[in-house]
Order: C-alpha cells, then sequence, then structure tokens
C-alpha cells in the first residue's frame, strides 16, 4: 500500500521560501494600500465592510432601544427628525457598503482567482482600484453623516430628496461612486470566469459558487449604470433644478421609483446569488456527498439573474400605476420564486442520507436554509396584490426584508467566512464557541424580527419613531432580540479574531472540500499555484481521506480513479 505523503499533493507556489504567503512576503502600509494581489484585496475589502457592519449594527441598535417605549426611549436625545436619520444612514451603510460588496468583493475576491486556479483575476489594477472607489464612496457616505446626516431612506425617493435640506448630495455622490466600484467587480470576475478558466474546467464543471458569482456580474454591470444616471439625475435636479423629478417643474416623481427599482430589485439578487453560490458549496462539503441537482442550481442562477429584471413594478403596487401593469409584475414575481425553491430543494436533497458534519459553517447553512424559506415565503405575500396593498409600508415588509438580506446574505456570508477562514489565515477557530454564537445569532435573529411579522400584520407602520401601546410587547421583544443578535455577531467576530492569536496551524484542506482553493497551502502563497492545478469534479469526494496526523484531508492514492466525465 503506497504511503500518503501530504507535503508533496499540495502546491506551494512559486516560492523559495516554503514558510513565506500571502500574509508575508512583504510588509507595510505601501504594500497592502496598493497590493495587486487579490487575496490582500479581499482582505482588506474584508475589513472595510466589517466596518460599515459595525457602524450600521450600531445605528440599529440605537432604534431598537428608542423603540423600547411608546415615545420614544431616548425622549427628546432623539427627535423626530434625527429617528428619520437613524433609520436611513442604517439602511444606506448596511446596503450600499456592508451587503453588496461583502460577499463578491471580500469573499469572492479572496477565493475567485484560487477556486480558477489562476494567480490572479483578469485585472488586477482594476481590482484595486474597484477597492480605492469604495474607500472614496464611504469616506462621501461619512461626509453626510457628519455634517447635515440623511433623512430621505435608502431610496432617496422624490419629491422629498429634492426638497430636504440634508446632506442628499453627498450621499449619492457617495452611492455613484460604489457603483463604479460594483461594475469593475463585476467584470473583472466575468472575464476572469471566461478566460482564464484551466485546462479541464468547462462550464459544468464550475464550482456553483463561482456560477453565483458569474450570474452576481450580469446583474452589477447590467443594472448599476441605470442606478448611477438616476442618480446623476437627482443631483441635476437639486442643484440645477432641471425638471425631471420635481413635480412643481413638470416632472414625475414616480419616473424616480421606476429608474431606482430597476437597479434596486435586480440589486437585491446582486445580495442573495453569491449567498446561495455558498450555500452550495457548504451544503456539499459538509453532507460530504455530490450537489444534488447541479445543473438545475447552475441554471437557476442565471434565471434568477434574468428574472430579476423583470419585477420592479411590485415594489410600486401603490404607487398609483395601472392595474394591468400591477397584475402583470405581481405575476412575474411569482416566477422569481420558481428557481429560488430549486435551489431549496436541492439543498435539502443534498443532505439526505449525507455524513452530516455539523461544523460551524454547517450550522450557519442550516441557519440559512430556515431563515431564508420563512424570508422567501413571506415575499409571496408581497407579491400577491391583494395582501400586498394591506401590509405595504408595514413592520411585515422590514421583517421580510431582514429574512432575505440578513437571515439570507449576512447568515452565508458568516458562515462563508468560518468556511474559508482556516484557507485565508491559515489558522483554526474554535469549535465549540463557532457553534455556540451562531446559536445565539439564530436564537436572537428570530426574536428581532418574528414580532415584526406580528405587528405589521396587525397594521404598525414601519419609519415611525412613536406608536400606539398595543404594539409595545412586540418593540420590546424585538429589542431583545436586537441585543442578543449583537452580541451573538460580536462573539461569532471574536472568536475568528482570537483564533488570528491563539488559533493552531490550519492544513491545507480542513473540511476535506475538493475545489481548487484546498489544493494549495494555507494561507496561500503569493503566486497561490506553481503549476495549473489538475482539475476533477469539484463535488467528487471520493478520493480524499481523513489524516489524523495534520488535521486534514489529502489525497488517498488508493482511491479508484475518478471518471472525467461531467457528471456530479
Amino acid at each position: 500500500m503506497s504511503t500518503i505523503t501530504p507535503e508533496t499533493q499540495i502546491d506551494s507556489g512559486h516560492n523559495d521560501d516554503p514558510s513565506s504567503n500571502y500574509l508575508t512576503s512583504s510588509s507595510g502600509f505601501m504594500s497592502w494600500a496598493f497590493t495587486l494581489d487579490h487575496k490582500r484585496i479581499g482582505v482588506m475589502y474584508l475589513v472595510g465592510i466589517f466596518a460599515a457592519f459595525f457602524l450600521g449594527g450600531v445605528l440599529a441598535l440605537l432604534l431598537r432601544l428608542h423603540l423600547m417605549v411608546p415615545n420614544g426611549l431616548f425622549g427628546d436625545w432623539v427627535s423626530l427628525d434625527s429617528y428619520n436619520q437613524l433609520f436611513t444612514l442604517h439602511g444606506a451603510v448596511m446596503t450600499f457598503l456592508f451587503i453588496i460588496p461583502s460577499i463578491p468583493a471580500a469573499l469572492g475576491n479572496f477565493v475567485l482567482p484560487l477556486m480558477v486556479g489562476a494567480k490572479d483575476v483578469a485585472f488586477p489594477r482594476m481590482n484595486l482600484a474597484s477597492f480605492h472607489l469604495w474607500v472614496f464612496g464611504a469616506i462621501f457616505f461619512l461626509i453626510a453623516l457628519v455634517t447635515t446626516g440623511l433623512d430621505t431612506g435608502w431610496t432617496f425617493y422624490t419629491p422629498y430628496s429634492i426638497e430636504t435640506q440634508t446632506n442628499v448630495v453627498a450621499a449619492t455622490i457617495g452611492a455613484f461612486i460604489l457603483g463604479f466600484s460594483s461594475i469593475f467587480t463585476g467584470l473583472n470576475f466575468i472575464v476572469t470566469v471566461n478566460t482564464m478558466r484551466p485546462p479541464g474546467m468547462t462550464w459544468f464543471k464550475m464550482p456553483l459558487f463561482m456560477w453565483a458569482i458569474y450570474a452576481t456580474a450580469i446583474i452589477q454591470i447590467l443594472a448599476t449604470p441605470v442606478l448611477g444616471i438616476t442618480l446623476l439625475l437627482l443631483m441635476g435636479e437639486r442643484i440645477l433644478g432641471i425638471g425631471i423629478f420635481d413635480p412643481s417643474m413638470g416632472g414625475d416623481p414616480v419616473l424616480f421609483q421606476h429608474f431606482f427599482w430597476f437597479y434596486s430589485h435586480p440589486a437585491v439578487y446582486i445580495m442573495i446569488l453569491p449567498a446561495m453560490g455558498i450555500i452550495s458549496e457548504l451544503m456539499s462539503v459538509y453532507s460530504r456527498k455530490p450537489i444534488f441537482g447541479y445543473t438545475f442550481i447552475a441554471y437557476s442562477s442565471i434565471a434568477i439573474a434574468l428574472l430579476g429584471f423583470l419585477v420592479w413594478g411590485h415594489h410600486m403596487f401603490v404607487s398609483g400605476q395601472s392595474p394591468m401593469s400591477a397584475v402583470i409584475f405581481s405575476g412575474l414575481t411569482f416566477s422569481v420564486s420558481i428557481p429560488s425553491a430549486i435551489k431549496v430543494f436541492n439543498w435539502t436533497a443534498t443532505m439526505y442520507k449525507g455524513n452530516i458534519n455539523l461544523a460551524t459553517p454547517m450550522c450557519y447553512a442550516l441557519s440559512f436554509l430556515f431563515l431564508f424559506t420563512i424570508g422567501g415565503l413571506t415575499g409571496l405575500f408581497l407579491g400577491a396584490l391583494a395582501t400586498d396593498v394591506h401590509l405595504h409600508d408595514t413592520y411585515f415588509v422590514v421583517a421580510h426584508f431582514h429574512y432575505v438580506m440578513m437571515g439570507g446574505t449576512v447568515i452565508a456570508f458568516v458562515g462563508g467566512l468560518y468556511h474559508w477562514w482556516p484557507k485565508m489565515f491559515g489558522v483554526m477557530y474554535n469549535e465549540t464557541f463557532g457553534r455556540l454564537f451562531c446559536a445565539v445569532v439564530f436564537f436572537g435573529f428570530n426574536l428581532t424580527f418574528l414580532p415584526q411579522f406580528v405587528m405589521g400584520s396587525r397594521g404598525m407602520p414601519r419609519r415611525y419613531a412613536t406608536y400606539v401601546e398595543e404594539y409595545q410587547i412586540y418593540h420590546v421583544l424585538s429589542t431583545i432580540g436586537a441585543l442578543t443578535l449583537g452580541i451573538g455577531m460580536v462573539g461569532a467576530i471574536a472568536v475568528l479574531v482570537i483564533s488570528l492569536f491563539k488559533g493552531r496551524k490550519a492544513p491545507a484542506n480542513p473540511w476535506g472540500a475538493a475545489t481548487l482553493e484546498w489544493t494549495c497551502t494555507s494561507p496561500p502563497p503569493y503566486y497561490n499555484f506553481e503549476h495549473a492545478p489538475h482539475v476533477d469534479s469539484p463535488y467528487d469526494y471520493s478520493d480524499l481521506k481523513y489524516d489524523a496526523r495534520i488535521g486534514g484531508y489529502v489525497k488517498d492514492p488508493n482511491a479508484p480513479k475518478k471518471s472525467s466525465s461531467d457528471h456530479h
């Protein structure tokens, strides 16, 4: 019998010093700020978006604490205008600075080139420019925050955004710049996937995370320019009075809503599609089974990306659009649920008779499955005309949105971060505390948003700083949940940060995954791979074997030879 020699199966890249990696290859501020290495850019994005997440989270906790009592816990400290600014900045920071760039820019930048066995993305300088644009966009948002604030809601609806005295121009300049950052990232990923896949990696041998990132990049390129033009027009309206959205000058404020949602509904899929890609990876790896229905999941990603462009009108059922338009948009909205349901069914089927490993990433994947399903099913009530009119602008919408965006995207992002953390930084985290804080996040999340479904269906409107006493019990439960959720998220991040100082060294492949990023060392060397890696099915684990000496998986030399077909 052959002897397993893990050291000979790991590609250490073009590297004379085996102990050197992308983290240690150079040092100093400039070596990071102007690096062209996709891994360092991904890490910088990770730090930046977590700073935005912290800011948005603090604003959310202030909102929830204020709502503990009907007339506001902070009394005169938080005026009605200040409350408007708090929820506006919470939404704008979380949407534009955190959720949209979170998975593609941070995890996608780090993982995608490794998954295709490449040294870097197709356009490294454009990749760095994308991060610098993100920083400039964030600065403009901070200018709006520290000057006059922003009170339009994150949607910048006209005509109020034309009239308000808050700093709409700074915020829209920030969002405009962030749009370019998003387009640069999407363009890079499309070209990388099309031109840099290694020999043997056909379209249907790509990991499903790559399919999801590819579909996301299509939306980023096609939809984001519409938002950019819309924001330019809004700035022109405020500064020059060009009369496009201002009804006093013959403009149409509803036209802004059409433009805004033509981007912003596909933007929902910019946020959720990469999360679905992560879940496809986690479900297969931690169930030790090939993904069920690979082709259907891949095509469903593209279907979601395309159908997402046809449903923007469901945000405007009560805006005065014609009944026929409303019926058509309602019908189209239900069509999006089909590819989403295909994914959920296939993830569930993947677990069936699998050898499930309840490691921390899998705990987050299971949380995603539960929370995203609730978010998706409650979306049907908002897509149906009869119920949407009653639920419009209530807390039901807030709860639905957060079950999809936070219960879906953020939970999957944290799960993906735990999954790839050993690869990114070469250390293992404490599994016990990882699972514990996952449970705290799950409990806190549901306690925060389930009561909001109830009070929303009973008529509690969103964005109100005060309310009648009958809704207090729901607000109290929701606030306790938000504080629990905050503790859980801080704990989950702390577990990862502590592992940087106290975690044991990670092996190249601690989870037994079959995608290419796990064939190089942890953390990866500067050049990723010395040779183009051999491509097999990304979900065939039959030739991997656990080696207790290194605490990870290695190739089993006695395993039967794999089939070269595209079958998964």
